[in-house]
């Protein structure tokens, strides 16, 4: 089927009434998504207010399921962990109660960097549907406003990514193999599908909790508590550790030898880490480096972000895993935090997507 013009246009014409055309659609194009921007930004706002340091806080519970190995809580205000009581009860140590201290809250590094995220984010809309718009959707410019779309679309990507978090080890998705393996990757090699063991996630080793975000501090050379956020959710890792180079006693040895004794199972098990007893960088003065580049103005570069616990300060030791424990807190707001998201995320590639089809950006806003 073909469509024909009647009455006959002469070419050269039929091109200003193409490009005629095509800039009233781009004009009422621009009005509709100042409009849409209007609203993102209005949820965008409504979501940065669930990560709001906002007293009292969420209480999250944080216990093991069926058994009493983990049990309490903790109080998590904006990105911080301010109070809170757990009770251990492992099988390689002795019965401990950590017990945070007020004093030096603990900084989740994942929600630091959400945090600047979504500040950034709220910038970029302000600015785009202030600056760009002052004049009119008629005297926005298209290709500015997409620029500013995709670092947007970046920016909530990421922070969808860090609420969703890195994947399991194959331990914690409670599977019963390759108990060495930290994930599976299927792999296509000559159209053979092959499954791609990764490495497993040692991020722990130098970012675990501070010993002196506790009271009393904690002995970190017996135990390494590490937080982290996956699928909205609060995880606590608890690893009981062990000198890698600890002598084993004769009765110990002939009990594994003859199986009358065995070591716990799990993913890190008979493998050395390099672990820094001290803990982490200040929190404190991380978090503060973060937030002053978050002020720096809109659209700072994704290297610039980042926060929270950092690579330790003290001396590396080598240790075994002698008991690993893997705790998840359900956050409501967390959860509820990376649907909106989710919901905005798809509501702006919706916007890119028609302003770089008008544009004849075909391309664009297809990611």
């Amino acid at each position: 089927m073909s469509v024909e013009i009647w009455p006959a246009i002469a070419p050269d014409q039929l091109k200003v009434e193409e490009d005629a055309t095509q800039a009233r659609e781009l004009t009422w194009l621009l009005d509709a998504i100042h409009d849409t921007l209007r609203t993102l930004k209005s949820s965008l706002e409504e979501t940065y207010a669930l990560l709001a340091p906002i007293d009292p806080g969420a209480t999250l519970v944080v216990s093991t399921p069926k058994h009493e190995t983990v049990k309490g809580y903790v109080t998590r205000v904006g990105t911080r962990l301010v109070k809170g009581s757990v009770a251990l009860k492992l099988r390689t140590q002795p019965a401990l109660t950590l017990h945070l201290d007020p004093a030096r809250p603990i900084h989740i590094p994942e929600l630091t960097t959400l945090n600047t995220l979504l500040t950034q984010s709220v910038d970029i809309l302000t600015f785009v549907v202030s600056e760009s718009f002052a004049r009119g959707p008629g005297h926005a410019d298209p290709r500015f406003v997409s620029s500013q779309l995709r670092l947007l679309a970046e920016y909530l990507a990421e922070a969808s990514s860090l609420l969703k978090g890195p994947e399991l080890p194959i331990a914690d998705q409670n599977t019963p193999f390759l108990r060495h393996a930290a994930a599976l990757r299927p792999v296509v090699l000559d159209d053979v599908l092959l499954l791609d063991v990764l490495p497993p996630d040692t991020t722990w080793t130098h970012s675990s909790v501070p010993p002196a975000c506790f009271a009393p501090p904690l002995n970190p050379a017996h135990l390494s508590v590490h937080l982290t956020i996956q699928d909205a959710s609060l995880v606590l890792y608890l690893r009981a550790l062990e000198p890698a180079d600890a002598p084993v006693n004769f009765g110990t040895k002939l009990a594994l030898a003859i199986g009358t004794a065995r070591r716990l199972e799990h993913d890190e098990a008979d493998r050395i880490f390099g672990y820094c007893p001290e803990g982490a960088d200040d929190p404190i003065a991380t978090e503060g480096s973060v937030l002053q580049r978050t002020r720096s103005g809109v659209g700072a570069s994704a290297g610039a972000r980042g926060g929270g616990m950092g690579k330790g300060r003290g001396t590396e030791t080598q240790v075994y895993v002698r008991e690993k424990v893997r705790v998840v807190s359900a956050d409501p707001s967390l959860l509820s935090l990376s649907s909106k998201l989710g919901a905005l995320g798809n509501a702006l590639a919706l916007a890119r997507r028609n302003l770089a089809i008008v544009m004849g950006e075909t391309d664009e806003g297809g990611e």
